[in-house]
């Protein structure tokens, strides 16, 4: 069988969960079946790997268009498939077209969903509108929709309740634990200003609305002052909120020492030697279908303090690997804190519990691990994938 996955991200231009699931989804599946990958950001030098750029008559489109021009030359670039697999509303259109040209199932990955997004109004303008027709109508069309959490599956049948549950399958995201393992060294801490002696709150990820940073810069205001706040925090989605956590972080520096801010996307062995020596990692998103960064955290066996929130509390087991903040959420899709200030409260509780009892993050750290290793295997997730394609042909 022949499997073509289109995606946005793909390797070395990665830099979400979504790009992170695709490049050891890919690994697995092409032990299984001859895999094609389609992807973004021009051409790429592995066998197998179709990269595409902006159709140059789009070059200053609104960037939806742009994605919708990509689209169309990834569809037709699918001919000979057997089944196309897209991952994300930047690829779902290609997968819907592809459906339709070439007669054959298409499946979507439900990494996020346009309705629970709407911030990206902010970033895309009346580009948002079209992201959401095509989620939309690839979503209603696919033969198989895949969620990678219980939470996003509720999620995908409350925002299109057209959709057949049956046609809902849950495979979480995974982790790599050869490569996300405990890294003892200190040269990457020393290198970035971070002192491995010292106790460490640390948060990776993307300044984006979803993220929650805000939040947490909030929060960090009561975080113990013996402890730093490491945030590797790169890629603002906007001006707006890249100029908002600029002057919150600055704003924490003139109250407290410790904030090391890294705003460059570290390589990804950088990043495990600084979550090995995390005493707490934090995810204080708003919206997060999956958190596959707090799995990676786990896997350093960090010990995590996230919101109880979409697909977090599959993966950070309560009280066991991790600290849950509970949160009460607007209902307009935004995610907001109904009592931001509750929200951030609650947070730094959580955080000054285990920075105040570090042998309780440290077992906490081990056994989360122990939890990656045993239920979020890719070699596991690949299998159940390639079912699910056997099943359609």
């Amino acid at each position: 069988m022949r499997v073509d996955l289109l995606t946005r991200e793909y390797p070395p231009d990665v830099y979400g969960g979504a790009g992170v699931h695709v490049e050891y989804l890919a690994r697995e599946l092409r032990r299984l079946c001859d895999l094609r990958v389609h992807c973004f950001d021009g051409e790429r030098a592995e066998p197998g790997v179709t990269g595409y750029r902006v159709p140059a008559p789009l070059q200053a489109a609104n960037p939806a268009l742009q994605t919708l021009g990509v689209d169309l030359e990834m569809a037709a670039g699918a001919g000979g498939a057997d089944l196309v697999h897209s991952h994300t509303w930047y690829a779902n259109l290609a997968g819907h077209v592809a459906k339709l040209l070439h007669g054959i199932p298409h499946v979507v990955t439900t990494h996020s969903l346009e309705p629970l997004r709407p911030w990206k109004a902010e970033q895309l303008g009346g580009g948002y509108a079209i992201s959401s027709w095509a989620e939309r109508t690839a979503i209603l069309a696919a033969d198989a929709i895949v969620a990678v959490s219980e939470g996003i599956r509720r999620d995908v049948l409350t925002c299109y309740p057209e959709v057949d549950p049956a046609r809902v399958t849950v495979l979480h995201n995974g982790i790599d634990t050869d490569e996300y393992a405990p890294d003892r060294g200190t040269g990457v801490l020393t290198r970035h200003g971070i002192d491995p002696d010292r106790p460490s709150v640390v948060f990776v990820g993307r300044i984006t609305r979803q993220k929650g940073l805000p939040y947490l810069l909030r929060a960090a205001r009561s975080f113990d002052p013996a402890a730093q706040l490491v945030l590797c925090a790169g890629a603002p989605d906007t001006p707006e909120i890249s100029a908002e956590v600029e002057g919150l972080v600055e704003e924490l520096r003139r109250e407290r020492g410790g904030i090391v801010w890294i705003e460059q996307m570290l390589p990804r062995p950088e990043v495990v030697q600084i979550l090995s020596h995390a005493t707490v990692f934090v995810c204080p998103s708003v919206y997060e279908p999956m958190g596959i960064v707090n799995l990676e955290a786990m896997a350093c066996e960090a010990a995590v303090v996230a919101t109880a929130t979409g697909g977090i509390p599959e993966v950070v087991a309560d009280g066991e690997t991790g600290l849950l903040v509970p949160i009460e959420q607007a209902a307009d899709g935004t995610g907001t804190p109904v009592d931001p200030d509750r929200f951030a409260a609650d947070f730094a509780e959580r955080v000054n519990a285990l920075l105040a009892d570090p042998g309780r993050a440290a077992a906490m750290g081990e056994a989360g691990r122990r939890r990656a290793i045993e239920h979020f295997s890719w070699s596991q997730i690949a299998r159940r994938t390639h079912d699910l394609y056997a099943g359609l042909r």
